[in-house]
């Protein structure tokens, strides 16, 4: 195998930042992945690699890659393609400044898939054994994630890399996710005459500022976003229909049944301070948090590795919902760790330092190798 030195010096940069740049220059929303997808499945059969294409619809798939003579993996290392939609479609493409790499679904994720990528493409170049690892390149995280939905009813592995942005600290706690919808209902009445009417908004407006009291005095670390406000119908009328749709981000060890619990009588309970209130509340997706011993075997290893890179061991947990929260529901125990930072995804700025994609790759093939 040689020295660690040697393994890292086999990830080849210019080859990753051409990687990185043409994954970011295809635009590819959640449900429209067809064109990245028809990509990286070529860039990837042409190493040589085992490429299986799983179907999660009609048109849309899975790239899964596997060892040569197997389908049994101990670790899969899990990117999605799919980017959120581009702020501007004239302008959202790859470009430099200094070591900065900006463009859509830079951070989010096609660095880190571009650095797994890049690791597969040297283990495939390597002689002898290939290690027990798999990657699977999915669709649709940022809408249903349908893809890892789709990947975990076919293969079973117990152990995963997700490659979101975490700046290289490695997580090994996740928060749980909680979509929540609110609707209040009025009394539709003409717009110049409002007072024969109910407004639904206003009654909304009047629900949400005790709905996010609650959750900005909550003392576990309740992470609050009103997502969406809708008045219905449109037009020159008092709006008798209103719906709110909130994301709600709990710490690993938060009680999910005990928040759901406390969110159904907050709105029964407003009723009492809010006139004529007729309010209703609805859990969507759910996903509980979780955390990972770091006494772990496998986590051990992880550290090791690490520790040889000189990357600091600075654990986190990991914020925002990610298809992690499905795996780990599906009896997968994922560890969150790629290039770029949170913070700059979903945003126009949105961008990475190229040096840590290098890092990221080296640091995905070392791993990979220690097993």
């Amino acid at each position: 195998m040689g020295t660690t030195t040697d393994i890292t010096n086999e990830v080849r940069p210019e080859r990753l930042k051409k990687l990185l740049k043409d994954l970011v220059d295809i635009y590819s929303p959640s449900g429209k992945e067809e064109e990245v997808l028809q990509f990286c499945v070529e860039y990837l059969s042409a190493t040589g690699l085992k490429v299986v294409k799983q179907p999660v619809d009609e048109n849309r798939y899975n790239i899964v890659v596997l060892p040569p003579k197997t389908d049994e993996v101990d670790l899969c290392f899990i990117g999605h393609l799919d980017t959120v939609s581009a702020h501007d479609l004239d302008d959202f493409g790859f470009y430099e400044e200094d070591d900065k790499s900006f463009g859509l679904g830079t951070s989010d994720m096609k660095a880190g898939c571009a650095a797994m990528i890049e690791a597969f493409q040297v283990l495939s170049e390597r002689k002898g054994r290939f290690p027990s690892v798999g990657m699977a390149l999915v669709v649709g995280e940022e809408e249903e994630s349908d893809g890892a939905k789709t990947l975990i009813r076919e293969y079973r592995f117990p152990w995963a890399v997700v490659g979101e942005p975490t700046n290289m600290s490695p997580c090994l706690g996740h928060y749980g996710y909680l979509e929540v919808l609110l609707r209040t209902r009025g009394k539709k009445a003409h717009s110049s005459m409002p007072e024969l009417g109910q407004n639904a908004i206003e009654n909304m407006l009047r629900l949400l500022l005790q709905v996010t009291s609650y959750a900005a005095s909550a003392s576990s670390g309740l992470v609050y976003n009103i997502r969406e406000l809708s008045g219905f119908p449109g037009g020159f009328v008092v709006p008798d229909t209103c719906e709110a749709w909130l994301d709600l981000h709990l710490p690993p060890d938060s009680r999910m049944d005990v928040l759901k619990a406390e969110l159904e009588q907050l709105v029964e309970d407003a009723g009492k301070s809010i006139p004529g209130l007729d309010a209703y509340i609805r859990f969507e997706n759910t996903h509980p948090g979780y955390r990972i011993s770091q006494e772990r075997p496998l986590v051990r290893k992880l550290r090791d590795v690490c520790k040889s890179m000189k990357i600091p061991w600075d654990t986190q947990d990991f914020r925002s919902h990610s298809d992690g929260n499905v795996l780990w529901g599906a009896g997968v125990d994922p560890i969150i760790l790629g290039p770029g930072r949170l913070e700059t995804a979903h945003t126009p700025e949105e961008s990475v330092n190229f040096s840590q994609v290098i890092q990221a790759s080296q640091l995905y093939l070392n791993f990979a190798l220690s097993l």
